[in-house]
């Protein structure tokens, strides 16, 4: 048995390391979710910023809940490795990362009240966050965010805490940290300050007002396909580093950051490592969740549909490749104009990237949560081009294929991987076969699509049409005869 990876020598001499002093560097970051992506994006990102230009920007990482992961991290003194997947896999062991934190909320609360941190960055769903997208308000009703209300002082839940450190910061008399979120969501940076702006008006509104004055929370835009680490994945990394590692991850070798650039505390120099500083992250985000985001959502639902379990899989298929060509220039057109994008590249880069040979990305894992991930991926760019007048097609029949994928769950005795999971397949239920009820029923869910949409015939007679080729002929037939539009 090898040893677990603890230090940085006798490792391989290609196996890429830290170029950096990780004992001078102090830490600067707290970070909110330790999952893949984060130690396969942000902290990379780190690593290269401390490498390019020192300073004191390590990272104390930490989960709210679980355990396992901080454990394994701090068995290992930080590091971890980072393989990336191509033809030609690479390992690189990251050391940006200091001691962790697991399932200790207090713990964290007094790292966030240190001085010496001046970033508060998080990857940690929109579903943890207990934020009402459409109030742009808490919502009261999320468990976490009804448990921090009740016990302010003692929070459990990403945006008590965070409130609950800036109170802190504040009566101290410190400098407050910047809040980051690295979600990938639509305009994060506004999302995650109303959240924490309407805990903080139920709470203390002197404290409100301040973070309303005080407080940076900039917007970013993040990309770099990561899948589960398998058995397979520390295998791989144990043969290429010669070491155990019982916290590594894969990716892709692509990486993508695009950040608002407001940090009045300073931050480490990512640049350094391809990040990208704007003034406005809008049209690379929309870029990124309608043609990335969206079209990925349409692989992994066809790809279930036809028991293809991985992305590969679907693009390596004539009918899904053409498909998500298609959607991908449906999607384009809703994009600003005159912003620099190049939609074109970009979804040639994004047929390579979805075709990686050493990816194993799931398709069911794609397809979890798909009512907090398709409002922003399919029905929003839908309705502007509803609004223009323009082809809502491609869009149509995505719809068609998602619903298709739930009746399928409902008849198997099954159900999706959703916070809504017991509406939907009530719904399909009820429906009963009727693909109009089914269309009605499921759209009209709140906050799923806008209202112009769901009273669109145009828009819902075609996806019923798709829903009653797909019941009739089969998906695949389906597909077929719809990639040869």
């Amino acid at each position: 048995m090898s040893d677990l990876l603890t230090s940085l020598t006798g490792l391989p001499a290609d196996v890429a390391t830290p170029a950096y002093d990780r004992d001078a560097a102090g830490v600067g970051i707290l970070h909110l979710g330790l999952g893949a992506f984060h130690r396969a994006h942000q902290a990379v990102y780190t690593d290269d910023a401390l490498a390019a230009e020192g300073g004191d920007w390590r990272i104390t990482g930490a989960n709210l809940r679980s355990r396992d992961l901080p454990e394994a991290m701090n068995a290992q003194n930080g590091l971890y490795t980072v393989l990336e997947r191509s033809d030609h896999d690479r390992a690189r062991i990251i050391g940006a990362h200091g001691p962790a934190i697991g399932g200790d909320p207090a713990a964290i609360l007094r790292v966030a009240t240190d001085p010496g941190i001046r970033i508060l960055s998080l990857t940690v769903s929109e579903k943890a966050y207990g934020i009402d997208r459409a109030a742009m308000d808490i919502d009261d009703s999320h468990p976490a965010i009804a448990a921090d209300l009740a016990a302010a002082e003692t929070p459990k839940g990403v945006v008590g805490i965070i409130t609950r450190a800036l109170a802190a910061r504040r009566a101290a008399g410190a400098a407050a940290f910047t809040v980051l979120s690295c979600d990938n969501l639509p305009d994060n940076g506004a999302l995650l300050r109303a959240g924490v702006l309407g805990f903080a008006r139920r709470t203390d509104p002197d404290l409100a007002s301040w973070i309303e004055a005080e407080i940076a929370f900039p917007a970013t835009m993040v990309d770099r396909i990561t899948p589960a680490t398998t058995d397979a994945t520390l295998a791989d990394i144990e043969r290429l580093t010669g070491r155990r590692d019982l916290a590594g991850v894969e990716t892709e070798p692509f990486r993508q950051w695009v950040i608002e650039d407001h940090f009045p505390q300073g931050r480490p120099a990512w640049d350094a490592g391809g990040a990208e500083f704007v003034r406005d992250v809008g049209p690379h985000e929309a870029m990124k969740l309608r043609m990335l985001n969206g079209s990925h959502s349409l692989i992994a639902y066809s790809g279930q549909l036809l028991g293809l379990p991985l992305v590969r899989d679907t693009v390596a298929d004539r009918d899904l490749s053409r498909l998500s060509r298609r959607h991908m220039a449906a999607a384009a057109a809703t994009l600003p104009r005159n912003a620099g994008l190049d939609p074109a590249a970009y979804a040639d880069a994004l047929m390579d990237r979805f075709a990686n040979p050493g990816i194993a990305h799931q398709t069911r894992q794609i397809a979890m949560d798909g009512t907090e991930k398709l409002p922003q991926r399919w029905f929003a760019p839908a309705a502007e081009l509803l609004r223009d007048g323009r082809d809502t097609g491609p869009f149509a029949f995505a719809t068609a294929i998602w619903l298709a994928w739930l009746a399928k769950l409902a008849d198997l005795g099954d159900r999706p991987d959703d916070p809504r999971a017991d509406a939907l397949i009530e719904r399909v239920r009820s429906a009963d076969g009727d693909h109009g009820a089914l269309i009605r029923a499921v759209l009209s869910l709140p906050g799923l699509a806008p209202a112009e949409l769901q009273h669109a015939t145009e828009f819902t007679d075609a996806v019923a049409r798709h829903l009653d080729r797909i019941r009739a002929e089969g998906p695949r037939a389906a597909m077929t005869q719809e990639a040869q539009q």
